[in-house]
């Protein structure tokens, strides 16, 4: 584990909710894509953030950070970013850290900014094994909360074995894709997950249900799921 000082960078509004923030380390760090950081609020306050930056990515950070009035958990964090232009984190943490031991084709689910966690993941993958045969899920209340959807869609277009699947839960008349959940998409287009390795980011009992279903019908390993939610179920 690496307790780090960072300088704030960069943060961008990219919805009414959500920041994008860049972090400077003042040393050398490693992690694995799919692991977390702690943000150290003080010695008893450690909160966790999904790392949405690459391990490749050696000379920064990047964290999306959903916060609101709602959220004041989140808005705790944004508040001393925004105000003192520098925290402390500790990593890596986390067990549902991307396999690439071997070939075996990856589905990843996420809701909201659990996007960061699976974003990690597949430009990771997209890097050393491109071959690789990946479906990404990504699901939002409405479509302006799938806040990086374009990039998806442009990697798309970089990498025929990327497949890019936007479920939106309260589409306005003009949405022409997927609706409903990401998880009700996942077993609409999958009769067998047997082979497939799953990560997924998002609400625990969501992760919960997902990781039941999958195994009960659709054949998934239980083995070859990872979510850093179920360490909490």
């Amino acid at each position: 584990m690496t307790t780090l000082t960072c300088k704030v960078s960069s943060v961008d509004a990219i919805t009414d909710t959500v920041y994008r923030v860049r972090l400077v380390p003042e040393g050398p760090f490693s992690f694995h894509a799919g692991q977390y950081l702690m943000v150290v609020m003080d010695e008893r306050d450690k909160r966790p953030f999904s790392l949405a930056s690459t391990p490749m990515e050696s000379s920064f950070i990047e964290l999306h950070i959903g916060a609101s009035e709602l959220n004041l958990y989140a808005m705790a964090v944004m508040d001393r970013i925004l105000k003192d232009r520098e925290i402390t984190v500790d990593l890596p943490h986390g067990e549902a850290w991307l396999r690439d031991d071997t070939d075996r084709p990856i589905v990843l689910i996420a809701g909201g900014t659990g996007f960061s966690y699976t974003r990690s993941i597949l430009l990771t993958v997209l890097s050393r094994q491109p071959e690789r045969e990946v479906s990404i899920y990504w699901g939002g209340r409405e479509l302006e909360h799938l806040y990086d959807l374009d990039e998806l869609q442009a990697l798309c277009l970089q990498h025929p074995r990327l497949n890019v699947i936007p479920v939106v839960e309260q589409p306005d008349d003009n949405w022409q894709g997927r609706t409903g959940t990401v998880l009700s998409a996942v077993l609409q287009d999958y009769g067998s997950l047997e082979s497939h390795d799953i990560y997924i980011a998002g609400r625990f009992e969501m992760a919960k249900i997902a990781r039941e279903r999958f195994c009960a019908e659709r054949g998934a390993q239980e083995s070859r799921i990872f979510g850093d939610a179920f360490a909490f179920i």
